[in-house]
């Protein structure tokens, strides 16, 4: 699996907040780290089953899980959701086996019909297996947990391009809670937290928003309770976008002052 490099140029600031304001359509989540997720939080690796497993089921004594830790389960998307019948303007220039539209159905499932996932070596992952769609590193991923999760994330990747692919998460009504895209290239971890405060998230979804020249698959996958992941310390993103506007506001403010003195 080979992976283009691509040389990348800083956003203008008007620019940045522009795509800031962007990925806060969606308001009921916020990104967190890796850091965030403390020891007790739940994390399978892949390593846990046989290289080539379908659409693996991990009971928690699969990955040291302790009570009240979830089975976790895999699959290409949720029931209500399907592949894009128009992928070139859902998914601009990303391959249409990776592009997934649609609201899930409430009482969250994954959908008998989807594509497949896998257990997979990738030399690009600096701890390989992984776990891909299919096709291999060019299909979608689905996880449901049997019982709600305050927060999720994995490391994701080899990114070619940015903003190119999304984590999702939804409620077990099937209601969107929110996205978090890549932010850079290479492998990022993709992590958030449910803005409520409390533990609804029942399910997550990665899935192209875009062009990934090179393919993707998931690693390290996180996730836990309230007491298991530290919530982000950072001003709230809704607010800090409405700060970086207010930042552009007073500084072309100051600009037109200065051209009238």
């Amino acid at each position: 699996m080979k992976f283009p490099r691509f040389r990348t140029t800083a956003l203008a600031l008007v620019g940045a907040s522009a795509l800031c304001i962007g990925s806060l359509a969606s308001a009921d989540v916020v990104r967190v780290s890796e850091s965030n997720f403390n020891a007790t939080a739940g994390l399978i690796t892949f390593s846990e089953f046989a290289m080539g497993t379908v659409n693996p089921t991990y009971l928690p004594t699969d990955y040291g899980g302790g009570a009240g830790a979830p089975t976790v389960n895999f699959g290409g998307w949720f029931t209500g959701q399907s592949l894009s019948a128009s992928p070139g303007v859902d998914c601009p220039g990303g391959v249409a086996s990776a592009c997934v539209v649609g609201t899930p159905s409430a009482g969250l499932s994954l959908a008998a019909d989807s594509s497949q996932t896998h257990i997979q070596s990738d030399g690009s992952a600096p701890n390989s297996p992984v776990l891909s769609g299919s096709p291999t590193f060019n299909g979608p991923i689905a996880v449901l947990f049997d019982t709600d999760q305050y927060g999720v994330g994995f490391d994701a990747g080899y990114f070619n391009a940015i903003g190119s692919l999304g984590l999702t998460a939804f409620k077990r009504d099937g209601t969107l809670l929110g996205t978090v895209s890549n932010l850079g290239l290479g492998i990022e971890f993709l992590g958030l937290v449910s803005m409520s405060g409390v533990a609804d998230i029942a399910g997550v979804l990665f899935s192209l928003t875009g062009a990934e020249p090179a393919g993707f698959a998931i690693d390290g996958l996180r996730f836990g309770a309230v007491g298991d992941i530290t919530p982000p310390s950072a001003v709230p993103l809704p607010g800090a976008a409405w700060l970086m506007m207010s930042g552009l506001g007073a500084m072309a403010l100051r600009r037109r002052r200065q051209q009238q003195t």
